[in-house]
């Protein structure tokens, strides 16, 4: 039985990661988490394997610093040998069908004037999305948490004097096409010379691995500039898309996501364990 995946559900898991995050000492039981979130013990079971991959068990057992501090050393020697040597077959893959394209110098000084951008707010697994879109490839994806009017805000001062055509059917038809039938799309991106090459470099984290501050650096030939390196990312502004999610501190810790940590750690559970 195939579980709907929509913002009210996606809301219920995120609650229930939060949870198991702050209360895992105690162990808490799966009756005791789905009665949290207002679910039955077994519907609670199936939907959180089918966001989460693993069982609310598995999961609670994951949850520690010393799984975090393995993981990023796993993480390292994998990117190691498939971002500074070459690129893995997955992420080689992806490469092929994600194509980024940044403005041109006279779109960017007139902070995208002419430039035509459809956009919408619509669902997803991870709770409710915006989204732009134009000729040449999404311009913006970003999520909301009851903060339509400043995620719509932030999208655009990005595109200031663009024409921005407001098209909610279409825009859900992208969300749909992107998160659950897995389409690619061009992204079309506005940013520096040094910000582009850090959104490449996140392009190609193969899905379900994790980068460091200092891995990303290392790839973009800027090992010395970590903090600019970390503020690129902070700036991407095409979330999932552009996996800024994937990187992490090197100490293990979940470091910030401008559309919460919280939502950080079910988008790198989900690509972690979507194959188990």
């Amino acid at each position: 039985m195939e579980i709907e995946k929509n913002s009210s559900t996606y809301n219920q898991i995120e609650k229930a990661i939060k949870y198991i995050d702050e209360n895992f000492k105690s162990h808490p039981s799966v009756d005791e988490i789905a009665k949290n979130v207002g679910m039955s013990k077994y519907h609670f079971i199936r939907v959180f394997k089918d966001y989460v991959g693993l069982t609310p068990q598995q999961f609670l057992h994951s949850v520690t610093l010393n799984y975090a501090k393995e993981h990023i050393k796993e993480s390292k020697s994998i990117l190691d040998s498939s971002l500074d040597i070459g690129l893995s077959s997955s992420s080689r893959l992806h490469e092929l069908f994600v194509n980024l394209i940044g403005v041109t110098p006279k779109e960017w000084k007139e902070k995208g004037k002419d430039v035509e951008i459809t956009y919408g707010f619509g669902q997803t697994p991870f709770g409710e999305a915006l989204i732009g879109f134009t000729s040449k490839g999404i311009c913006y994806l970003g999520f909301c948490d009851n903060n339509k009017k400043d995620i719509f805000q932030r999208f655009n001062e990005l595109w200031e004097n663009a024409n921005l055509v407001f098209n909610e059917k279409l825009a859900n038809e992208y969300l749909e096409n992107i998160f659950i039938k897995n389409k690619k799309y061009p992204l079309f991106v506005k940013g520096t010379n040094l910000q582009i090459n850090v959104w490449k470099a996140l392009i190609n984290i193969p899905n379900g691995e994790i980068a460091t501050y200092s891995d990303i650096a290392n790839i973009v030939d800027k090992p010395k500039s970590i903090r600019a390196v970390a503020s690129a990312i902070g700036k991407n502004h095409i979330g999932y898309l552009i996996p800024c999610h994937r990187v992490i501190a090197k100490s293990g810790a979940m470091s910030g996501y401008r559309w919460g940590i919280e939502r950080k750690k079910n988008l790198l559970d989900f690509e972690t364990n979507k194959d188990e």
